[in-house]
């Protein structure tokens, strides 16, 4: 099992990796598929289905299909060019994406919100079809959006396939059994393991910038974040917070009336910062998913901010620690919460987190392999049920309170040796087993919890 910690941390927009970035993943596929084909199109059309259905125009997945079919993608996304593109996109009905003729879709008519029984593969399914001059379709494919960013078709998810290639890593550990014996044998730490499977596919100082980069555009959504004021857009009229509270954390810093529990404000603004900017369509990295993305850069923000001896040389050992543990329960679970709900966000967003603290503060694999089952097992049953399918009622909030559980969960499994009753592996499976068993409406769909309990406007 070998999944990039750049697959687990990607940078991208808001507000949704599965609604947002997968579609435009997608789109980018489907173009590339309609380049390679022998066969011209003079059309497009694209249906939406299931949790893309319901939570879709919450979620801006309309507008994440109709700029990824004209070519933008969510890693080097422009805002300005995207509104100007999407507004002519609408007066004229056509796109034209880079090596295709001009194409017809008009948004209206040609972008499709199914809301029937979601598609056999996955609860986020979408159909992109392309058409001759007629209107009759002459390609389609089905594709899936699988949680934070990933994406597959149905011929990939029926057989197996999609998964990364590359030369045989040295340490292929699929289960944190497996991880925690190669670290036992060989003496090396988590992330030591996870650099040396990644340098089978880069050069180290390649590696090293990534990273960096990483944390970089994570810093600056924190920043931006901290800065925004005023009210988040998509209709609830939810008002930008981060700033205020850190404006009243700063002041407070000066009057020595900071009480130890404050510790926990600051964590949680961070985190807060970071999804009112997704929110809000801004620039984020998938940690492991949009939703769940203030987790981990504001517990790394509260370590490098308030933990003496913290150093940004460390960071790589965060990220790569927090890439095994996410890539463990991508693998064995999700992270998807329209498959298994918000366990699967802020939960696995949380484990990846704690693993990655508990590695900088020293920790043996042992420690960190139960500070990551800590912070899991509880959020295990927690439900997605965003108010109006947007991202903003609970998950702003909710994050601050995932990385206070990571952090909490780092602390307490550095106070024990490393053993401990529950292991990482039971709690993954018991999260799978949990989404399984959940109710379709508290996956994402807006259709239970609080989603229809508090005024949605």
């Amino acid at each position: 099992m070998f999944l990039s910690v750049f697959n687990m941390f990607k940078v991208g927009i808001g507000p949704s990796s599965s609604h947002t970035i997968g579609p435009m993943v997608a789109a980018a596929r489907f173009l590339d598929h309609l380049r390679a084909q022998p066969f011209g199109v003079a059309g497009l059309r694209a249906s939406l289905h299931g949790s893309l259905a319901f939570t879709g125009v919450g979620h801006a997945t309309d507008r994440a299909v109709i700029l990824g079919l004209a070519g933008f993608r969510a890693d080097d996304y422009d805002a300005e060019k995207a509104e100007a593109e999407l507004a002519r996109i609408k007066a004229e009905g056509l796109v034209r994406p880079v090596d295709l003729p001009e194409l017809r879709f008009d948004p209206a008519t040609d972008l499709l919100f199914d809301y029937g029984p979601a598609l056999p593969g996955h609860a986020n399914g979408l159909i992109l079809r392309g058409l001759d001059a007629q209107g009759d379709v002459v390609t389609e494919i089905t594709y899936y959006s699988i949680g934070g960013g990933f994406v597959k078709t149905a011929g990939e998810l029926t057989n197996g396939e999609g998964a990364e290639s590359g030369p045989p890593v040295p340490f292929p550990f699929r289960t944190a059994a497996q991880m925690l014996d190669m670290a036992a044998e060989t003496g090396l730490s988590i992330a030591e393991m996870k650099r040396r499977n990644e340098l089978t596919r880069m050069g180290a100082a390649e590696l090293d910038r990534g990273l960096m980069r990483i944390w970089e555009v994570m810093h600056a959504c924190i920043d931006r974040g901290l800065q925004g004021d005023g009210i988040l857009p998509g209709g609830l009229k939810v008002k930008r917070r981060a700033k205020g509270i850190h404006e009243k954390l700063l002041a407070e810093r000066g009057m020595n009336l900071t009480a130890p529990h404050t510790i926990n404000d600051w964590m949680s603004v961070y985190a807060m910062a970071v999804n009112e900017e997704n929110a809000a369509g801004g620039q984020v990295v998938t940690a492991p998913t949009n939703g769940a993305a203030g987790v981990v850069p504001a517990t790394i923000r509260y370590w490098l901010d308030f933990v003496p001896g913290a150093s940004l040389r460390q960071l790589p050992d965060f990220l790569l620690t927090a890439a095994a543990i996410g890539g463990l329960i991508k693998t064995n679970a999700s992270i998807s919460g329209a498959e298994c709900g918000c366990q699967a966000e802020v939960g696995s967003a949380a484990a990846m987190a704690a693993a990655g603290l508990a590695a900088v503060l020293g920790g043996t694999p042992e420690q960190v392999e139960n500070a990551a089952e800590i912070a899991l097992e509880h959020h295990l049953g927690m439900t997605c049920d965003p108010v109006r399918g947007l991202v903003q009622v609970p998950c702003i909030e909710r994050n601050g309170l995932g990385a206070i559980k990571a952090v909490s969960a780092a602390s307490l499994s550095m106070r024990g040796d490393g053993t401990h009753f529950v292991p990482l592996d039971a709690a993954i499976e018991t999260m799978r087993q949990t989404g399984a068993d959940m109710s379709h409406k508290y996956k994402e769909t807006a259709l239970g919890g609080l989603a229809v309990n508090v005024p949605n406007c």
